[in-house]
């Protein structure tokens, strides 16, 4: 997880769904980001796809305005702008249907089968199996190319067990990129350095020094046009069984052998293995579950979830929280909070770490509470980390005490521009490494653990 930039060959990426939302708001503009910074080798391509009919101009006039959009001011240089335009190109192709694949293909050949082919689904998930199988059987596939699957892989653990088998047939594993934007934002792979390079926490990192453990993914909107996929999900499909497992798998880990993919993932996996079940006999004592109403935010009135459907009908939820165990000799009796939600009093993700309290106290006369220590790490917005101690107070008048952070803040502290979490994970997918992304068998194990709170 060096910061250190590692060059790369000349490479393609296809991105199917290529003129959709998420190439729109994440993907073009962290290619452009990793161009404008030198990163992207010259004679690489950008090569969008879609059903859409539309000539590589046109996903060009699109791509200026997603930038445009997406990518501050003062990071549009012009030279930048007009040389990633220039590695763009457009391929209709129907992931149903014949049309287009030979097209992209020769697209493809032009550039030789030695070259790092990636492959980005940034489709809707009920086409994941489809485009895969049109990758495997169109001839598109080389012995340096690399599928990347965005969650969430499956609806339940047999769908994704369905959709792993199909993928299988056509990849190998050391080729498959399931991607969780989370493990690359910058506060999650500090996670990493915070505990296994500082001789400071993880002695302290176990049930005997910590009380819980909450983790929190906030967001202040609604739907935002996404009524017909969010419903079919909830929050549990569409962020605990993945982002917010993968935060606790982090926090909670075993010192891994080295820091590579599958020392790391075999860690995560034993944690996965390690969580108490939720069903039916325990889900109302561990779980909640509900949906946002209509209220007010952000000095406006906002309206109920339902009324944002559009159908009176549905019981999906739209926040979740879950105490979670871990039993094992280091989690054993230490809660993980978990919680999600859509409509909250604010946008915010971030893991806290709360200390025991002292065994005893030696201030009973001092004024001010003794109040547990905390680790706080904020992944967005500001992502930083916070150490929250107890000083005295400066200053005459006895002993008082306060309750203060040791502040990092990410932004203050380097004074560069923090790339967005898709901007490493996109190069990391052409160099091969798999350290942040999700293996098989780790989907399969959350989704065994999710499986029966959503049943119950």
């Amino acid at each position: 997880m060096s910061s250190q930039i590692i060059p790369v060959e000349p490479f393609d990426y296809v991105v199917f769904g290529g003129n959709g939302d998420l190439a729109e708001r994440k993907l073009l503009p962290a290619l452009y980001h990793r161009d404008h910074d030198g990163q992207v080798p010259d004679a690489s391509r950008i090569i969008g796809a879609s059903r859409s009919e539309i000539s590589d101009e046109d996903y060009r006039a699109f791509a200026r305005q997603a930038l445009a959009k997406h990518v501050d001011a003062a990071d549009m240089h012009q030279v930048s702008v007009d040389r990633f335009l220039s590695r763009l190109h457009y391929r209709k192709v129907d992931a149903r249907a014949d049309e287009g694949w030979d097209d992209l293909r020769a697209l493809l050949d032009e550039a030789g089968e030695d070259r790092v082919r990636a492959f980005y689904l940034a489709v809707g998930p009920s086409l994941f199996a489809d485009f895969a199988r049109q990758i495997g059987e169109r001839g598109l596939s080389s012995a340096n190319m690399r599928l990347v699957v965005e969650k969430p892989v499956g609806r339940d653990l047999k769908s994704a067990c369905e959709l792993n088998r199909i993928i299988a047939d056509h990849f190998t594993e050391e080729q498959v990129f399931r991607i969780d934007h989370y493990l690359g934002k910058e506060t999650v792979q500090n996670l990493m350095v915070l505990r296994f390079a500082n001789a400071l926490y993880e002695p302290i990192w176990n049930s005997a020094h910590i009380d819980h453990v909450q983790i929190t993914v906030a967001e202040s909107v609604g739907l935002e046009g996404r009524a017909g996929y969010y419903d079919k999900s909830g929050a549990l499909r569409d962020m605990v069984q993945n982002h917010i497992v993968q935060l606790m798998c982090l926090v909670a880990l075993e010192p891994p052998s080295a820091l590579d993919a599958d020392a790391l993932r075999d860690e995560k996996l034993k944690v996965l293995r390690a969580l108490r079940p939720i069903d039916a006999s325990n889900v109302e004592s561990r779980t909640v579950r509900g949906q946002y109403k209509a209220g007010a935010s952000d000095g406006g009135a906002v309206k109920g979830y339902l009324d944002d459907l559009g159908n009176g009908e549905s019981n999906t939820e739209t926040f979740v929280a879950i105490k979670a165990e871990i039993n094992n000799w280091r989690w054993a009796g230490v809660p993980f909070y978990l919680r999600t939600g859509k409509r909250l009093s604010e946008r915010m993700s971030e893991i806290v770490v709360t200390f025991r309290p002292i065994p005893h106290s030696i201030f009973a006369g001092a004024a001010g509470n003794i109040v547990q220590n905390q680790l706080v790490m904020r992944l967005q917005p500001n992502e930083g980390v916070k150490q929250w101690l107890m000083i005295k107070d400066p200053g005459p008048g006895g002993m008082r005490l306060r309750h203060v952070p040791l502040d990092m803040s990410f932004a203050e502290s380097f004074r560069v521009r923090n790339p967005d979490a898709y901007e490493r994970l996109l190069m990391d997918v052409i160099r091969g490494n798999q350290t942040l992304f999700m293996r098989r068998d780790e989907v399969e194990a959350a989704w065994k653990w999710v499986d029966p709170i959503l049943d119950a």
